[in-house]
C-alpha cells in the first residue's frame, strides 16, 4: 500500500496570538504585541492562507518516507509592513525537524500580511500558526 502525504493545515485565528498583553503602549521602541484590537491578516483573510499553504507546503521526503507526522507550531511576527519576521518553531523535537524547517521555510516564503493594530495604529504583532502534516 503506497503512502500518500496529506497537509492539514489547522488555523486556530482565535487563538492564533498569545494571550498575554504588553503594556498597552505604542510601538515607539518596536514592542511586539500579543494581543490587539485588529489582528494581521493574510492577504484574502483564512480561506486564502489555508489555499496559499497547500500549494506551497511540500512534504519532505525522507519524513514521508520515515513515516513522519505531526503538527508544527510555528511563531512569527507580522512586523508594521505586513513583512514576516523572526519565525520560531515551538517546541521543536529532533524527529520532526524534516517538517519543521518545511513549516519554516513556507512561512518565511509568505507574502506581506495586512499589519494588526493597536488603538490606530499598525504594530508589530506575535502570531502562531499551527501547521500539520499527516500520511494516509
Amino acid at each position: 500500500m503506497r503512502k500518500t502525504a496529506l497537509l492539514i493545515i489547522t488555523l486556530l485565528l482565535g487563538g492564533s496570538v498569545a494571550m498575554a498583553q504588553n503594556n498597552g503602549t505604542a510601538t515607539v521602541g518596536g514592542e511586539i504585541y500579543t494581543v490587539v484590537e485588529q489582528s494581521p491578516e493574510f492577504p484574502g483573510g483564512e480561506d486564502a492562507l489555508i489555499q496559499w499553504l497547500g500549494t506551497h507546503v511540500q512534504y519532505p521526503t525522507a519524513a514521508k518516507e520515515k513515516g513522519v507526522e505531526g503538527a508544527i507550531f510555528v511563531t512569527f511576527v507580522v512586523e508594521k509592513d505586513g513583512s514576516i519576521s523572526d519565525v520560531k518553531v515551538i517546541n521543536s523535537k529532533p524527529e520532526t525537524a524534516a517538517l519543521e524547517q518545511e513549516a519554516v521555510r513556507v512561512v518565511r516564503a509568505m507574502p506581506k500580511w495586512k499589519a494588526g493594530k493597536s488603538r490606530g495604529k499598525k504594530v508589530r504583532v506575535q502570531f502562531n500558526l499551527p501547521i500539520v502534516f499527516k500520511l494516509q
